[in-house]
């Protein structure tokens, strides 16, 4: 069991670290500056990563009453915005791309600091047990040493190197993509019978409520035109996964329980995610096909 931890730690280190250098290697400092200086457009996607989502998460492990392995994922989840997958799910509903990208990555960046705190201070208020609590210092310097060195490695060298940056990036979100199925599979592998107990449970009607209500809150507070509200929401549903399995494996010592719970959840986050990118994508398509007819009218 020592040995499958050691390995687990090891591949989750890997998929932190390549999935933040690909979204510095993605990234340009045109870019940054185009989104960022919306500044409406972020203050509310800010606002609604990191104030609006993890009061959502913890509302609803309380509206679902979540026994407290499952409590304390959604803390950890809810906690930690701007998934890597967002930004596919922005792609995959064919929206504002470029906002997407850039307000996933800063949301990234800015968790990797806010991630520890928060998740403690909600697992704290929830009153889960006199044991249950994160070493918040710890944990700030791991996840951002993980997270933001790699992505400032990532964007200078796009910034001095383009085409050496683009040629790594192959090889960087490749191997991501890789070490995150491989982190899946090893929360799956090390808590099946609790991911397979889960189903049909409150923790996935409690995911998908959730993942439903972030799309929806983000939509709406968000600024500017269709393409880019859509984008602001699609980032906001799933969980930047990386900082919750570190918490994980630094203040659980890899609880089965957790991780089983911590597992589905992501799942129903991603599912969530793509039927609503798939709606959007659809519904892009039919306003496209009838604009020639109606597009001055509608």
């Amino acid at each position: 069991m020592d040995a499958f931890q050691a390995i687990f730690n090891t591949v989750l280190i890997v998929f932190i670290v390549t999935t933040m250098l690909s979204a510095g290697f993605n990234t340009t400092f045109e870019q940054v500056t185009a989104v960022l200086s919306k500044a409406s457009l972020v203050a509310a996607v800010v606002v609604v990563g990191f104030v609006i989502r993890p009061m959502v998460g913890w509302g609803t492990a309380e509206l679902f009453s979540l026994a407290t392995p499952a409590f304390i994922a959604m803390a950890l989840l809810w906690a930690c915005p701007g998934a890597p997958f967002g930004a596919k799910l922005v792609m995959t509903a064919d929206a504002d791309i470029q906002s997407g990208a850039v307000l996933q990555v800063m949301l990234a960046s800015i968790g990797s600091i806010t991630f520890a705190p928060t998740a403690n201070a909600i697992i704290s208020a929830a009153d889960l047990g006199d044991d249950v609590s994160l070493p918040v210092g710890d944990l700030i310097r791991t996840v951002a040493a993980l997270q933001l060195i790699p992505f400032a490695v990532g964007i200078l060298t796009r910034h001095w190197a383009e085409e050496r940056a683009l040629e790594w990036n192959q090889f960087a979100l490749k191997t991501s993509s890789i070490t995150f199925l491989f982190v899946l599979a090893g929360a799956l592998l090390g808590s099946w019978q609790t991911v397979i107990d889960l189903v049909g449970s409150a923790v996935i009607l409690a995911a998908i409520v959730a993942s439903a209500a972030m799309i929806a809150i983000g939509y709406v507070v968000s600024t500017g035109r269709s393409a880019t509200k859509q984008a602001a929401a699609l980032i906001q549903p799933c969980t930047n996964s990386g900082p919750a399995f570190a918490a994980v494996a630094i203040a659980f010592d890899n609880d089965p329980e957790i991780l089983g719970a911590i597992t589905a959840i992501l799942l129903f986050q991603i599912v969530v995610g793509l039927m609503t990118a798939s709606f959007f994508h659809h519904r892009r398509s039919e306003v496209s096909g009838a604009s020639p007819a109606g597009a001055e009218g509608g």
